[in-house]
């Protein structure tokens, strides 16, 4: 498996994933100056088992919500998908079908597709999602489960590295949370996956893919669709998700994981289910008000930045492109109008 990940042919692919969409910024012109000499530089670190990630850079953003994003050096940056262009079939087949962030084929707008399915189908729906979920995934029991299906020794050590490189980049942003059988020694677990790795996304359906064949096997829930930490379970008896929520809540503490109580609530499902940014019901979706007020402020900023020559009108078009491509498949025509109506681009 390993010189599988360090082979020539996997670095380059590596290269071309990372550097889509990012071949005019500096990182990666930088590195792809002198980019045959730099790939073989990496090969024979990764070879002799010398690489060490560099250090990441943190920026934060705030919308939808406010996230801490830490960036990692381009070249880990290559080296993160070479792990996962390996690894990623092994633990594909394993993973449940209506998990849907980050997998081929998936993806946001077949995760809505699907939820409105079941909300079709079932009276009852019950929402949850995973307080700080990347702040507060445990490196030993990732690791577990990685290396249950990973016994190549050098791979392991090649992932570790990069585990360890993330050690305590969110630390400001996890609120300690103790479990039944903690010691004092639990505080200082490493913990945390820094937002803006591509191994982080994959890495955090492995470690919650347990969850997701618990709620199918061991509930019961046919109907029931995940995407990164938003989960929704769907049934015609309130009862049984009630029931579900406090089994579901007692799984994820033997995964040090807790959810928003608030917000884990059973409602009809004729009334709407808060989901990826709509209100999805079983007959329409309407756009989150939130989301449209955003992109309103935001497409009034761009234009601003246009007109003073600050951004090229190629990345204004990206940016209005982007946000129709997300929203048209909800009822959005007559949103969409009114804001290019007051906004023309």
């Amino acid at each position: 498996m390993f010189p599988h990940i360090i082979s020539w042919e996997n670095l380059w692919g590596a290269y071309h994933k990372a550097a889509r969409g990012k071949r005019g910024k500096y990182a990666a012109a930088g590195f792809e100056f002198h980019i045959a000499d730099r790939l073989l530089a990496l090969q024979r670190e990764l070879a002799a088992e010398t690489y060490q990630p560099g250090e990441y850079h943190h920026f934060t953003i705030h919308e939808p919500k406010r996230r801490k994003i830490s960036a990692a050096p381009f070249r880990d940056r290559v080296v993160h998908p070479a792990i996962c262009n390996i690894i990623e079939p092994l633990f594909e087949k394993r993973f449940h079908p209506h998990s849907y962030a980050n997998r081929v084929g998936k993806g946001t707008h077949r995760a809505i597709d699907q939820l409105q399915t079941y909300s079709q189908k079932y009276r009852y729906a019950l929402r949850l999602d995973i307080v700080k979920h990347f702040p507060s995934l445990d490196h030993a029991i990732l690791k577990n489960e990685l290396f249950t299906v990973i016994r190549d020794k050098q791979v392991r050590r090649l992932i570790n590295a990069i585990l360890v490189s993330g050690e305590g980049v969110l630390a400001d942003e996890y609120e300690m949370v103790y479990f039944a059988g903690d010691d004092l020694f639990a505080s200082i677990r490493p913990r945390g996956l820094p937002i803006g790795n591509l191994t982080s996304q994959f890495w955090s359906n492995c470690y919650l893919n347990p969850l997701d064949w618990f709620i199918n096997r061991e509930l019961g829930c046919r109907a029931y669709v995940r995407y990164v930490d938003d989960m929704a379970l769907f049934s015609d008896s309130k009862k049984e998700l009630w029931q579900w929520r406090e089994q579901v809540i007692h799984f994820l503490a033997q995964l040090r994981l807790t959810i928003h109580l608030k917000s884990a609530q059973v409602n009809q499902a004729a009334s709407g289910t808060p989901w990826l940014g709509y209100v999805v019901y079983p007959t329409h979706r309407k756009l989150k008000r939130r989301n449209a007020i955003l992109f309103r402020k935001r497409l009034k900023r761009n234009i601003s930045l246009y007109r003073q020559g600050k951004i090229s009108f190629a990345e204004l078009d990206a940016s209005v492109q982007g946000w129709i491509n997300y929203v048209r498949y909800g009822d959005t025509w007559g949103l969409r109008e009114c804001i290019f109506q007051q906004h023309p681009v």
